[in-house]
């Protein structure tokens, strides 16, 4: 069998507001949590607990996502800032 290989380069990733949507996405999930407490008791009668904390999980985790985005997000304007002072200067 032969090795198979790409006819064209792959495109470049979008880039789109990741900051805003993981931090979107992170209070959906608490908003989620928040909206079934009062029902804590009926999640637990049904079996179906795992839910509540299913959104406080995500939530959780999207407080680490934003941390990350964030640092990510800063890494690229640095990196951009690093790149077009050295075009600059070579010019």
């Amino acid at each position: 069998m032969a090795k198979w290989t790409p006819k064209h380069e792959a495109p470049e990733p979008l880039e789109g507001p990741v900051v805003a949507t993981i931090t979107g996405g992170t209070i959906l999930w608490f908003v989620l949590f928040l909206v079934q407490l009062p029902f804590y008791g009926w999640f637990d009668d049904h079996g179906h607990l795992w839910w509540v904390w299913t959104c406080l999980a995500g939530a959780g985790l999207g407080l680490i996502g934003i941390w990350y985005v964030r640092g990510r997000d800063a890494a690229l304007k640095r990196a951009a800032a690093e790149a077009s002072g050295r075009g600059e200067s070579a010019g």
